[in-house]
This record gives structure tokens, C-alpha cells and sequence, in this order.
């Protein structure tokens, strides 16, 4: 059985001025701690998404996924800042703190807040809405915990959203 440590996240926000969508997840994976970037476990299907939404080959490297999210005017960013976590469970995240957003919105021109997955909306509800004043569309997971969803549902839900 895992053990609950405090992690606070490793990897700064990923943004430009010309942003305008920004997509929220809950807290990095272990995987993506490790590799100090977004989405890092294999199996998760973000990158998957996105690339086929846009008509675009699956990114493989750090740079290929800040160039393909800086070409559709994404940023990407996660709720929270720290948290007890055991692994990379969502459900066992305790002593949240969240980030602050006004480092991309006072930058860039976000017009669209999506959070991905539930647990990325409760906390996102919880710590940001209020203070910022700005709904977030809540998109279905990407997560491989979410079997629920295939491919191509998660594909059509999203692209609704990002077109």
C-alpha cells in the first residue's frame, strides 16, 4: 500500500500570449512528475485527443506537445498547486492548495476554461471559481481510469468544446 506524501508541482504552466483556451487537469501523475510535463503517462489519452482533433500526428516529445498546443492557442495548467497524494491517485488527495490562475489570465486572453475530468472540476470548484469568476466546462477525463470513455467518445466530447 502506497504512503500519502506532500508534492508540491514540479512544472511551471504552459502558456502564451496568444492563449485562448486553457485547460485545467487536477494534479500531476508520477509519470508526468517524472518527466516534467503534462499528460506523461503512456496510457492516458490527452495527446491522443488533441492531436486528432486538429488533424495532427501524435506528439511524441515535450517540444512536439508545446508546439502543438501553442498552434491551437492552448494552455495547459493544473489546479493544484500541493497536495498529500498517495502514487498518482486522485481520489486520495488531501491538504490541497490551488494554483493561482492570474498568471496566465492576466496574460493571455482565455476565453474558454476546461477542466479535465470530475476530479479537476470538484477541486476547480472548490479553490478557483469563485475567485476568479469564470465557469469552467467540465470534459470528460482522459485518464485511462476512466474506461467508461473510449477513444472515440472522448474525441467527439472534446472536440465540441476545442473547435
Amino acid at each position: 500500500m502506497s504512503k500519502s506524501v506532500h508534492v508540491i508541482h514540479p512544472f511551471p504552466p504552459l502558456y502564451d500570449a496568444q492563449s485562448k483556451i486553457l485547460i485545467l487537469g487536477s494534479f500531476p501523475s508520477v509519470k508526468s512528475r517524472e518527466q516534467m510535463f503534462f499528460y506523461g503517462h503512456p496510457q492516458n489519452r490527452f495527446w491522443r485527443v488533441i492531436s486528432s482533433i486538429y488533424g495532427e500526428e501524435v506528439p511524441q516529445t515535450i517540444v512536439e506537445k508545446k508546439t502543438l498546443l501553442m498552434a491551437h492557442k492552448i494552455a495547459l495548467w493544473d489546479v493544484i498547486a500541493s497536495c498529500d497524494i498517495e502514487g498518482s491517485s486522485d481520489a486520495s488527495i488531501r491538504n490541497a492548495v490551488a494554483n493561482d490562475l492570474s498568471i496566465i489570465l492576466d496574460y493571455a486572453d482565455i476565453q474558454k476554461i476546461i477542466v479535465n475530468g470530475k476530479t479537476a472540476e470538484k477541486y476547480y470548484l472548490k479553490y478557483t471559481a469563485d475567485k476568479i469568476g469564470r465557469p469552467a466546462i467540465c470534459l470528460p477525463s482522459t485518464s485511462p481510469a476512466n474506461a467508461a470513455w473510449n477513444l472515440e467518445k472522448l474525441i467527439k466530447a472534446w472536440e465540441t468544446e476545442l473547435k
